[in-house]
């Protein structure tokens, strides 16, 4: 079971990769760093509500992956 998690989180990450590539190989598909830059720049009022769910992400990531 923990080698096909392994697998899974290794064909993910060749996903984005392959995305990434095809971003940038032709416009028609936005790269991650475009993504990134509309979602930060999300704001409901004053309130940064793109920052904060990057930073909410980075921390649940850290959270279930760094953190021993």
């Amino acid at each position: 079971m923990r080698l096909l998690a392994i697998a899974g989180f290794i064909l993910a990450g060749l996903l984005v990769l392959a995305v990434e590539w095809a971003a940038r190989r032709t416009r028609r598909i936005p790269t991650l760093g475009d993504l990134a830059a509309v979602v930060m720049t999300h704001e409901v009022g004053r309130i940064p509500v793109g920052r904060i769910a990057v930073f909410g992400f980075w921390w649940w990531v850290g959270w279930h992956f760094l953190a021993r």
